[in-house]
């Protein structure tokens, strides 16, 4: 999930505790039984970042090989900027980043990474940097 400003220009990305804090990503989880993707996306999107959500529309997905899944993606509107607090445990950083510091990123320039070419949370990333829809 790509967590965007208010105001689209800045994006909300969080550092797993299992990356050690270099790299940063899209907000991600699982579907529990009996639950729609949207109130996945809600739910995870809050249990890690605190932050709650104005508005979510669908991406795109992707066939993920472990464990045998679908990725899918989505973009939302953040509703309260300032609620942003990684959880602590899966997450422990999350951070507003610009469209300036993601090119950076993205040119393996800054003090950050961000997921590989692969993944569908950089094809999120991307997305939003360059202002598609």
């Amino acid at each position: 999930m790509a967590v965007e400003s208010r105001d689209g220009e800045r994006l909300l990305l969080g550092a797993n505790a299992n990356w050690g804090g270099r790299m940063y990503s899209c907000f991600a989880g699982f579907t529990e039984a009996g639950e729609s993707l949207e109130s996945t996306v809600h739910r995870e999107i809050e249990e890690e970042s605190g932050v709650r959500l104005s508005s979510l529309r669908y991406i795109s997905s992707q066939a993920w090989p472990f464990p045998r899944s679908l990725m899918v993606g989505f973009r939302a509107v953040v509703d309260d900027e300032d609620a942003a607090l990684a959880d602590g445990e899966e997450i422990i950083d999350v951070r507003w980043f610009t469209r300036a510091e993601i090119a950076s990123a993205l040119e393996g320039r800054g003090p950050v990474g961000l997921p590989g070419p692969a993944s569908i949370a950089r094809a999120l990333i991307v997305d939003w940097y360059e202002g598609r829809t």
